[in-house]
């Protein structure tokens, strides 16, 4: 294909886009009688019931497990990918499962370490429009894809003991969010949070606390919702030592 089929394919394809996402918003504002409502509204429900009966069924004896978050743009050659590889390792050497989004980038790491060690591999993977794919060290038995995020992030929530948290940009803000919400308003148990690359996330924190605190959109307190940490030793002790307050192990 010439430089010049190249450039005209990829301007058809964001015509295409364009297209698509001006139906999107027209149907939003489109009226619709009673009849197509309760037809479109009732495939969704049964949709996502199958989800959740997939999700429920397949995790409900995963054991316990840590959630790795992070970038599906991260290549091989980042240091934050090692380090992803690095922190699955560490967790199933200590006897936890490891779950990620079941996507590239650090959650590909997540998996890989995990896959490597010999531990629990699970893969939460979305159908998104540039067809995201299961990565190759999920285990064959532990990928399940969804096509809602409100139903895998329930998942992801219901089923993990912990999570670390690796640089990651809008989904992975969401899901730290996500997260730190559920935690804070108690709707599930104090769990470790664990923010991994004190650089990249020190502007947020620092927003945390010189905008949120000070102008009383969250408690002073809520800070210690999360540890921020540098190193995998770091990452992995903190889950190790929550639990260890407890006198819980891996095997709980």
């Amino acid at each position: 294909m010439t430089k010049r089929e190249v450039k005209k394919k990829a301007n058809v394809e964001q015509i295409q886009q364009i297209l698509e996402e001006e139906h999107k918003i027209r149907q939003a504002f489109k009226d619709k009688n009673w009849a197509e409502i309760k037809s479109s509204d009732s495939w969704v429900i049964f949709k996502v019931m199958s989800e959740f009966v997939e999700g429920f069924e397949k995790m409900a004896k995963i054991g316990p497990c840590v959630t790795i978050f992070g970038s599906a743009r991260v290549k091989p050659n980042n240091p934050y990918y090692k380090m992803a590889e690095e922190i699955a390792e560490r967790l199933v050497q200590q006897g936890y499962g490891v779950i990620t989004g079941g996507g590239p980038g650090i959650m590909e790491a997540g998996n890989k370490g995990a896959h490597k060690a010999g531990g629990k591999s699970v893969g939460l993977n979305i159908y998104l429009p540039h067809e995201q794919k299961g990565n190759i060290y999920i285990d064959a038995d532990k990928l399940i894809t969804f096509d809602y995020f409100f139903v895998r992030k329930v998942i992801f929530v219901k089923y993990s003991q912990g999570f670390i948290v690796m640089p990651g940009g809008f989904g992975t803000l969401d899901e730290i969010s996500e997260a730190l919400t559920l935690i804070q308003t108690k709707k599930i148990g104090r769990f470790p949070i664990v923010m991994v690359g004190k650089k990249f996330w020190a502007g947020m924190i620092e927003w945390f606390k010189k905008t949120l605190v000070n102008e009383g959109m969250i408690h002073e307190e809520d800070l210690d919702l999360f540890n921020l940490v540098d190193t995998p030793e770091e990452a992995v002790a903190v889950i190790d030592e929550f639990y260890g307050k407890y006198l819980l192990s891996p095997n709980f």
